[in-house]
């Protein structure tokens, strides 16, 4: 079970606002975290709390297809995203990242800033503990949780490999 604060964000929040390109001349997600999102809510990343998460509209993470955006959200502590819908890209780079994402329109509509959600990963089902809603999110594909929870896909492929040497 997830538990933190519920930050909502609109519609269209695109890779250049979770972090501006004029970071990424840094290999630093640690750095990345402290820039994550300011633009659009300058007190986001000094506020932010482990397993925290991001409420947001249509589209989330469209723009540039860079592998940064969910990189920066993840160091930064957000739990998961809860969106109406993402960006396809996105999509398969916060998998790829190690960042779990979860389409529910209802929940995305309803949740307000700063209300605190528990999340079950497993079932997709988030309760507003402080509105004491229910949503039904789309539940994670079995492979993606198992990517998720293995760090990501660059580190399932090089623990794969480093067994594969040993062996």
């Amino acid at each position: 079970m997830l538990t933190g604060r519920a930050w909502t964000f609109g519609d269209h929040v695109d890779s250049d606002a979770i972090i501006a390109a004029r970071y990424l001349v840094h290999n630093d997600s640690h750095l990345w975290a402290k820039h994550v999102l300011e633009d659009l809510r300058p007190e986001f990343a000094g506020q932010v709390g482990f397993g925290d998460f991001i409420v947001a509209g249509r589209n989330f993470g469209c723009g540039s297809a860079r592998e940064q955006a969910p990189l920066a959200l993840k160091a930064a502590g957000v739990g998961a995203v809860i969106a109406v819908s993402f960006a396809r890209l996105f999509f398969r780079n916060a998998f790829n990242m190690g960042l779990l994402i979860f389409e529910c329109p209802q929940a995305a509509r309803a949740v307000h800033d700063h209300d605190r959600l528990d999340l079950d990963p497993y079932s997709g089902l988030i309760r507003d503990l402080d509105q004491d809603n229910t949503f039904q999110a789309q539940p994670v594909d079995p492979y993606l949780a198992r990517l998720v929870s293995q760090g990501g896909l660059l580190r399932k492929v090089a623990r794969e490999l480093q067994d594969s040497y040993k062996g």
